[in-house]
């Protein structure tokens, strides 16, 4: 089975935030594709301007916590300063260091039982 690790992270954007939260998302696209480990990092907005998804995916755990390293110390302040998470599920087999990194947000861990990604 493949090493990667992936999830979804729901949020609510906070009050008046979403102008802020347009500008960060560029910049941390643009910080996320310098990343040799991420495979894919998509947000989606919904139709009201409310909610927001991020769906990320990384190579193996190694990726995903050296992401989670550059977002603690270059966005984690003005992300949380925009949004409330709500949900985060996460995929694969990361390991206790991935973990410990997403525990904070309450996720939810889904390991592997079948199927196929191109």
């Amino acid at each position: 089975m493949s090493r990667e690790v992936s999830w979804n992270l729901q949020l609510t954007v906070r009050d008046g935030q979403l102008d802020t939260v347009r500008a960060l998302m560029g910049e941390m696209v643009a910080s996320t594709l310098e990343e040799s480990g991420a495979l894919g990092y998509e947000w989606y907005l919904g139709e009201d301007g409310t909610t927001c998804h991020i769906h990320e995916r990384y190579t193996d755990s190694e990726a995903a916590l050296a992401h989670a390293g550059n977002f603690g110390s270059l966005f984690a302040e003005r992300f949380f300063a925009c949004f409330e998470p709500t949900c985060l599920s996460v995929y694969g087999r990361p390991t206790a260091e991935v973990r410990a990194a997403l525990d904070p947000l309450g996720a939810s861990y889904y390991g592997p039982l079948g199927g196929f990604s191109r």
